[in-house]
């Protein structure tokens, strides 16, 4: 795939015309407050993962509308009685799910507690799912996938309910005694990073605790932009939903409007890693920086010095981004937040 996007000097400038609808704050609080208005209901079951190094628990929390949402809570074997460790809490790529019980161990390899979320309604793609999604039918045509599901209304969008279960997710992974609740870090490849951009956003001055966002090539970025110039799914599902529904544009953006992620980078406060791959045809390099140029913009200047940003760009890469060598970069940022 040849370089299709802006130059690298446009882009490190590039930024969205997305402009955050006025009750943007206001939808999020209500949103959020009917959540938490059901018990978390957070469970930790011990289960055979057939290593030796690595603990597994088995999650369950209430996420959106109280329905239930599994997860892997992954802990080092060898850790101190009593110890309370930083915690990595992993949100899944597209059409993924948790994956099988040993499947993605790393953190916790690298002395993290690292707490996967399963996505409701996936795991029918490249990893295993645990986790239906109950309120699915919103009476709507939509796109086969998950793009235009529930988009004829903000309250019925498919991602409104799984940004729900991405915060309940934090709080789930803070309830265990051998997280510190004050040290918890969000990482995401993809549609996983794009949910730590709107976790990130929605935790800031809702929920305590989130100290690193590290949004690894990240979806859910810069709808209508992404709409336009991206050839390979998901983004398309959008497109050719439009395709057909002619009228629906301006509406079809109004929804996507309270979940794009410019729109809630803009209140976050964590420092961030980003990653950026200039030969992405699924999230376009621009969609990402466009995310990344909005982060933290919406602080006040007394909490600027919390917003510290970087980003990481892979000229030569697609959608795989920086792989391994990433995740050792991702390393080091946490380790200098760390200490």
């Amino acid at each position: 795939m040849p370089l299709f996007d802006l130059p690298l000097d446009q882009l490190r400038s590039y930024t969205s015309g997305v402009t955050p609808p006025e009750d943007l704050a206001a939808f999020w609080d209500a949103t959020l407050a009917e959540a938490r208005a059901f018990p978390l209901s957070a469970s930790f079951e011990p289960v055979e993962n057939y290593l030796t190094v690595i603990d597994t628990l088995d999650v369950t929390f209430a996420g959106f509308g109280g329905a239930p949402v599994r997860g892997w809570l992954h802990l080092p074997a060898h850790r101190d009685a009593g110890a309370q460790l930083p915690v990595v809490v992993n949100y899944i790529g597209y059409s993924g799910g948790r994956g099988l019980v040993n499947q993605d161990t790393r953190w916790a390899q690298a002395g993290y507690a690292h707490f996967i979320m399963d996505t409701r309604g996936q795991g029918y793609g490249f990893t295993l799912g645990h986790t239906a999604d109950p309120h699915s039918s919103a009476g709507d045509v939509a796109h086969a996938g998950l793009m235009t599901r529930g988009i004829a209304s903000r309250e019925d969008y498919y991602y409104r309910r799984v940004y729900v279960d991405a915060f309940r997710a934090i709080e789930a992974a803070q309830a265990h005694p051998a997280v510190d609740p004050s040290k918890v870090v969000l990482a995401g490849v993809s549609q996983g990073g794009g949910l730590v951009v709107a976790a990130a956003g929605l935790t800031a001055g809702r929920l305590d605790g989130v100290i690193a966002a590290l949004p690894d090539v990240p979806f859910l970025q810069d709808f209508p932009r992404a709409i336009d110039i991206t050839p390979r799914g998901p983004y398309p599902e959008i497109a050719q939903f439009l395709a057909r529904h002619r009228d629906r544009y301006e509406s079809t953006l109004a929804v996507l409007g309270y979940f794009d992620g410019v729109n809630l980078a803009r209140s976050a406060i964590a420092p961030a890693l980003y990653s950026a791959a200039l030969m992405d045809d699924i999230c376009p390099p621009s969609t990402v920086f466009a995310s990344f140029n909005a982060y933290g913009s919406g602080m006040s200047a007394s909490s600027a010095s919390r917003a510290e940003k970087e980003i990481e760009v892979y000229r030569f890469n697609n959608h795989e981004g920086g792989q391994e060598h990433h995740w050792i970069r991702q390393l080091v940022f946490l380790r200098k937040i760390l200490g």
